[in-house]
């Protein structure tokens, strides 16, 4: 794989005609998969050695950015989705990878600026429920 524009790794929402809408603004994103194992390590383990039990556990995906709101329709669809807890159906595209579609709820939004700056916001976006993987 060849190096990648940052940019080029887009987070989109579904909107309510179905079309999807990029996040704009975002500055930076950073997309995090994680698998919770679960320890099944026990008194006869080899040489205590940690033992973990396969195809199962808890997997996640974590959707995090950074930047500046482009479009008043953008801004509503995710403050709306944040003070009514709904779920986003949400398209992740990432360049040389794929693309992975699901459900996925704000944990955390905040915004903030400074005297001489833009304002800014940064949110944190859960997976919850099964995505779909599909390769480029």
């Amino acid at each position: 794989m060849s190096a990648q524009s940052g940019r080029d790794l887009l987070v989109k929402m579904k909107k309510p005609d179905e079309s999807y809408q990029t996040l704009a603004g975002l500055r930076s994103k950073t997309i995090r998969f994680n698998a919770r194992p679960i320890d099944i390590t026990h008194a006869d383990s080899a040489q205590g050695w940690k033992e973990l039990l396969p195809h199962a556990g808890i997997k996640s995906a974590e959707v995090s950015g950074v930047g500046i709101f482009k479009t008043e329709e953008s801004a509503a669809l995710v403050r709306q989705a944040f003070f009514d807890q709904t779920l986003l159906n949400l398209r992740l595209i990432l360049p040389s990878f794929g693309q992975i579609e699901g459900p996925f709820l704000i944990g955390s939004l905040t915004y903030s600026g400074s005297f001489q700056g833009e304002a800014r916001f940064e949110v944190t976006l859960f997976s919850a429920g099964q995505p779909v993987f599909l390769p480029i």
